[in-house]
Order: C-alpha cells, then structure tokens, then sequence
C-alpha cells in the first residue's frame, strides 16, 4: 500500500511532460487521440499513479496525469493549501490542452479539485468537461466526517495516516521520510478540510461515481449526493475493493470501465456549448 506516498517519488519514470508545462504529464501523449482525460491524486498522490492508465487507454484516450506541486519532480515548490489558488493555477496551466472532448476524473481530494475545476472552467467562459468523473469522495456540499489532521501534532496526523491504510509502515516508522511527507500531506488536508462550499448553478456536465464498496471513509448515500452536483446525468457504479480499489482489487474493471466510456464523449462534446 503505497499510495499515500506516491508523492514521493521522483518522477523519474519516462514520463513526458507538457512542454513548459510542469502540471501536466503525458506518458502516451497523442495529438490524434479524440479525447483527453485529465487525472487529479489523492491527498498525498503523484502523477505516477496514472502511469498505467495512459499506457492503457492509448490511442483512444489522451491521459494527462496532473502533478501537483510540492511532490514527485516538483518537491522543491511549496504545496498548495487552499483549493481556491490551487484551481486558478491549475485552470491557467491547463487551458491550452482544452482543444478537444475532454474529461476530469480525481479520487478522493481530487474529486474536489476535478469539481471545483469545472466550475471555473465555465466561469472563464471555457467549456466544461465532457464529463466528470469522481471517485471515493463525499459530494462537495456535505459535511465531512473525519477528523481535522492539517493541523493537528504530527503523533496525531502519523496515526491518522496509519488508520487509512494507505502508507506504507516503512514510511511512517522513518523520521527522514516523514519528514519529507508529512509537509505535502499537511498541505493536502488543508486543502480538503478548509474547504467552504458555495451554492451555485449546478455544472451542465454528466457527473460519473466511482466508489468501493468495503470503503470505510465514504458511505453510499455521501456518493449519491453527488446528483445534487450537476443539471446531468449522474450514475453511481460500485467496485470490489476499500478506499484506493482502483489501484488494487478493481484496477482493470475501473479501467476497461473508461475505455468503453471515454471514446464515447467527442460526438457529444461537439454539440455542446460553453
């Protein structure tokens, strides 16, 4: 279970960055491809764990896997702590990369991202997605239920990670790779929990719901509430597996999901309007 960790990682994996661009990673760039599908981490993800998506869903499908600062390649910049800077400067670095259908897809802390994105998308008079995916995460407009670790004792936030399952002991038995961790995830929490949601118009957008069904930090009726998000289509699917199921026990099904979905979007995209 490394995928609190990710983050990490050099990035030193082949990977093709966006020319002058550092957000966005393109493993099996296409300029052919007819849809683009933009990937957001978890709280303490990397680019790295879209690595085999892109490898997979090419040629259909044009993965561009989101780094965000403060990990992987960009360790060296300071992380974001508020979502609201964070999706200005996403928006920016992303906009030329929406010459086609596109689609956002993000798990858990980038659910939120890929949603709010959206909406400022559409505020720049830029056009929504195609569609947008989320993934274990409660709808933006429901209270969390879990305790506030951005700012709590670092005894606290280590237990905390050792709860969700999804760092591996090495990690967080060792000062020097805490040390290195815990300022990013820091970082992440605060994005997630200073959060306020806002009523607005609800996105136009088809909204898809990914989730596991033994995950312990999201409940059925917290996806559900998702419908409230868009004027769409919003349906639910369900995978074997806990809270990071598309990286271990429904890794392919999520995929072969996308596949068969994904292609579908660029007739559909083409008749809508900004």
């Amino acid at each position: 279970m490394e995928h609190l960790a990710a983050g990490l990682r050099t990035g030193r994996t082949g990977a093709q960055p966006a020319p002058h661009n550092a957000w966005c990673v393109r493993w099996a760039a296409s300029e052919e491809a007819p849809v683009r599908l933009f990937c957001l981490p978890h709280t303490g993800g990397g680019a790295a764990l879209y690595r085999a998506w892109a490898q997979r869903l090419a040629p259909a499908v044009d993965v561009v896997a989101i780094r965000l600062p403060g990990r992987e390649n960009r360790f060296r910049e300071t992380p974001h702590r508020r979502l609201d800077t964070l999706v200005d400067a996403l928006a920016n670095a992303v906009e030329p990369l929406l010459d086609r259908p596109h689609a956002w897809f993000g798990h858990s802390m980038g659910a939120l991202i890929a949603h709010e994105l959206s909406h400022t998308l559409r505020e720049r008079g830029l056009r929504e997605p195609g569609r947008l995916l989320v993934s274990g995460r409660r709808a933006p407009h429901l209270p969390s239920r879990q305790p506030r670790v951005h700012d709590a004792p670092t005894p606290d936030l280590v237990a905390h990670l050792r709860e969700l399952n999804g760092t591996p002991a090495a990690v967080l038995d060792s000062p020097a790779a805490l040390a290195a961790l815990l300022p990013m995830v820091r970082a992440d929490f605060a994005v997630s929990e200073t959060y306020q949601w806002r009523a607005r118009r609800p996105l136009d957008c088809p909204v898809s719901v990914l989730g596991g069904r033994d995950d312990a930090l999201t409940t059925p009726a917290e996806l559900a509430g998702w419908r409230e998000s868009t004027a769409g289509t919003c349906e639910i699917r369900m995978f074997d597996g806990g809270h990071f199921y598309l990286h271990e026990e429904a890794h392919e099904q999520v995929l072969a999901a996308l596949a068969a979905e994904l292609p579908l979007l660029g007739p559909v995209f083409a008749g809508r309007r900004p």
